[in-house]
């Protein structure tokens, strides 16, 4: 069976790396405990304040258990 799951970090100015490692992580244990065998799609999308700064990110993984 396909699931989706959808993951959200905001994106500080001087903590993006920090935040993109924590988010990568959060998305590898998710994967592992729902016992994924293959992941069929991830992407990525921006938040942006009301001056067109990044304000966030939105992670959305499609993956097969």
């Amino acid at each position: 069976m396909i699931k989706v799951k959808t993951f959200t970090t905001p994106i500080k100015i001087f903590a993006a790396a920090r935040e993109l490692n924590d988010l990568d992580a959060q998305v590898t244990a998710f994967l592992a405990d729902e016992h994924a065998t293959t992941v069929c799609s991830v992407s990525d999308a921006i938040t942006a304040g009301d001056s067109g700064e990044t304000i966030g990110l939105i992670r959305t993984v499609a993956y097969e258990v």
